[in-house]
């Protein structure tokens, strides 16, 4: 088994603290390929999951705080299949919907059901719409069914533990600190393993990997220095709310996409078979550059993202008008919260192996499809780690498509990038 070597390549010391490494963590390999993963959100379990279970990956994920601390443990769970039609991402929608139910089997999940989904709009209209659900009791002006059959729900952070929990039992190791950079080969050429660094201690250590995959949701953008390539993202910084179920909410379950109202929201509605209503879509959502997610920026770990008072505000308002009986009276939720999504430039997912760099992947990018979408990444990853090859077309997703190129482009490169003049 090779160790790491410290190399005189810039590209070697990417991320990596001054001090040596206080020693080197390297996973009982059994003539396995070894995996390295950072991030323990729902892209990062389900890549760990889908590798260790194909029997062939010894895998190592590496998680700063908890496993579903940031959007993974506080979004919607709302799933759709057919949503995406027309769009590269069309495949990842019906392979993921389609993985979603045999997961909810295979990994006893308790929240995963199929159910309908509305278009709503609240307030009053010329004349007053009969509702499809019960427990819309206030004013409603429209109610129409808008995909009967092709959505369902899970309880993301239900999913992302049970991914990561799967993923140990069958033999991965997860390891607790703050993923720091990248190890490359002794030319620089071919990524080796990841740095982490203990909070606890102050440690700095070394994975040894065959394979290293970065999917650490929008602080993947830290992937620019690791990797020496372009990785824009934006987080966008959402409040969310859930308030308890009402017995006809548990009966009538069902999935509101509203219109947008006088209080600036567009209410996303996904009542829970655990006795919540999930409430989100609420408006006022904030863009996050890439250096305020990097290290010491304001928004530079999950538990910085907190709830914005106004918006819950405003939820209150609007859902309280259109449900009496659950938000009505001025009720207020049983939790107010926030999460941040990553999103690139082109809303398209960042999914696939870094061109130039043997051995290099990242998964993230899922935006609003992120849960949807965490089955099928951890698939593809785990596909083109042990067949070489995805079975759905990735070339849209390219963590590198967002390198700049001249037009004419005909000088002097270093891999994908173009060094010196151009002609």
């Amino acid at each position: 088994m090779r160790a790491l070597v410290p190399s005189t390549s810039p590209r070697a010391h990417a991320g990596r603290s001054t001090a040596r490494a206080s020693r080197v963590v390297a996973a009982a390999t059994e003539g396995k390929t070894r995996v390295a993963i950072a991030g323990g959100g729902l892209w990062g379990t389900a890549c760990a999951y889908f590798c260790q279970r194909s029997n062939l990956c010894q895998v190592t994920l590496v998680e700063r705080e908890r496993v579903a601390s940031a959007a993974s443990g506080k979004g919607g769970g709302f799933l759709a299949r057919d949503w995406g039609d027309g769009s590269p991402t069309e495949p990842l929608h019906k392979r993921a919907f389609e993985l979603h139910e045999t997961l909810a089997d295979e990994l006893e999940l308790e929240t995963y059901r199929k159910i309908p989904t509305l278009s709503v709009v609240g307030g009053q209209g010329l004349e007053q719409a009969t509702p499809l659900v019960s427990w819309l009791d206030g004013d409603i002006a429209m109610c129409r069914m808008m995909d009967e059959f092709g959505t369902a729900q899970v309880t993301p952070r239900e999913l992302c533990e049970k991914f990561h929990d799967a993923a140990v039992r069958l033999g991965a190791k997860s390891v607790k600190g703050e993923v720091t950079g990248v190890a490359f080969d002794d030319d620089g050429t071919a990524a080796r393993g990841l740095y982490y660094a203990n909070e606890e201690d102050g440690t700095t250590h070394e994975i040894e990997a065959d394979h290293v995959v970065v999917a650490m949701g929008p602080w993947a953008t830290r992937a620019s220095e690791w990797f020496g390539i372009k990785v824009p993202m934006t987080g966008i910084r959402s409040t969310s709310v859930m308030y308890e179920a009402s017995e006809a909410v548990m009966k009538e379950p069902a999935a509101l996409f509203c219109g947008e109202d006088a209080n600036g929201c567009h209410l996303e509605v996904y009542p829970r078979s655990t006795g919540e209503v999930y409430i989100c879509g609420i408006g006022g959502s904030q863009y996050i550059n890439e250096e305020r997610l990097l290290p010491g920026g304001d928004c530079d770990r999950s538990d910085k993202i907190t709830e914005d008072p106004s918006r819950v505000a405003a939820a209150m308002r609007s859902f309280g008008g259109m449900s009496q009986s659950i938000g009505g009276d001025g009720k207020k939720p049983l939790v107010t919260q926030a999460c941040m999504r990553p999103c690139a430039p082109d809303a398209l997912p960042i999914l696939g192996p870094v061109d130039g760099i043997s051995n290099a992947y990242m998964a993230t990018a899922g935006n609003c499809w992120g849960i949807l979408w965490s089955p099928v990444a951890g698939e593809i990853i785990a596909d083109l780690i042990t067949k070489g090859k995805s079975a759905i077309n990735i070339k849209p997703f390219s963590p590198t498509r967002f390198m700049q190129r001249g037009a004419r482009g005909r000088g002097r490169k270093m891999r994908t990038e173009e060094v010196g003049e151009q002609w």
